[in-house]
């Protein structure tokens, strides 16, 4: 009863394999990487397999048969990539696949939204046995600039006021593995979110009280938030999509109350205090 997952060496995939071991033999999981040799700390059977050469997948899914989809980082060649998944999927005998969409793909205004949702079409059509999780965003994709704000002593975004129910990366890894571990999920989608949600103003606020720095909040157009990107070194198509994006979350684009993820994984999600302690301590190293 072998368990793969793809994109195995990126941020979400090496907590999920880490989620897994805990779980479940290491013989019985197995990492799917485009490149083997930065797989060898996993501890797992590691195979090739790159979403972009489909000659790599079917060969990589042999005796899987429940596979973790993470969805592809290129934008813009998310639904090939994952038709070939699907595919390959389907020819190797998998029979189940979780896939890694986003919080209410089917009515998000993101512009990251279409490929997911032509992705679980594609999974619907498959003849498969699916499970959505649609993730929320990642606390982190926040608190990564943690570092730049208190450089800088303002923390810069377009996101008005509105309200983010992000979660840790960990948390919606908890999710993956919960979903691979125990029955009861075959044909479900969740759509999961952070327990409590916070505007980018309260972000800064936990900054400065962690750091006793005055570190306000500071909306800007979406043109120049984009070009403060740039000017940081976010490389293209980045700096237009993160400032479109927080345009769509200051109107409610990544609010959320239902708490689906800390129901599935059985404890609350992290708080975001902790997130921006753990960002804090990263940055001074």
């Amino acid at each position: 009863m072998k368990v793969a997952v793809t994109g195995a060496t990126g941020q979400l995939g090496r907590l999920v394999i880490e989620g897994l071991r805990a779980k479940r033999p290491a013989a019985d999981i197995v990492a799917l990487v485009r490149t083997p040799s930065k797989a060898a700390d996993l501890g797992v059977d590691v195979r090739e397999a790159d979403y972009s050469r489909p000659e790599t997948l079917s060969r990589a899914l042999a005796g899987v048969e429940t596979l973790l989809l993470i969805s592809s980082s290129e934008v813009g060649q998310r639904v090939a990539q994952h038709r070939h998944v699907i595919d390959a999927a389907k020819a190797a005998g998998v029979t189940r696949v979780v896939y890694t969409s986003l919080l209410r793909a089917d009515r998000s205004t993101l512009g990251l939204a279409p490929e997911h949702v032509e992705t679980e079409a594609l999974l619907q059509a498959s003849g498969l046995v699916v499970t959505i999780l649609r993730n929320g965003w990642y606390t982190e994709n926040y608190t990564g600039s943690v570092g730049a704000a208190v450089a800088h002593g303002a923390f810069i975004g377009s996101a008005g006021d509105g309200r983010i129910a992000s979660a840790a990366r960990a948390d919606y890894a908890a999710a993956a593995v919960a979903v691979l571990t125990t029955p009861g999920h075959e044909g479900k989608t969740y759509e999961l979110a952070g327990d409590s949600a916070y505007t980018l103003a309260e972000l800064a606020a936990e900054i400065a009280r962690q750091t006793g720095k005055d570190i306000p909040y500071r909306n800007l157009p979406q043109a120049d938030f984009a070009a403060a990107l740039r000017g940081a070194g976010v490389p293209a198509p980045w700096p237009e999509a993160l400032a479109a994006i927080d345009v769509e979350v200051s109107k409610g684009a990544l609010f959320d109350d239902g708490r689906a993820l800390s129901s599935l994984i059985g404890r609350p999600t992290t708080p975001l205090a902790v997130s921006v302690a753990a960002a804090l301590a990263s940055a001074a190293h």
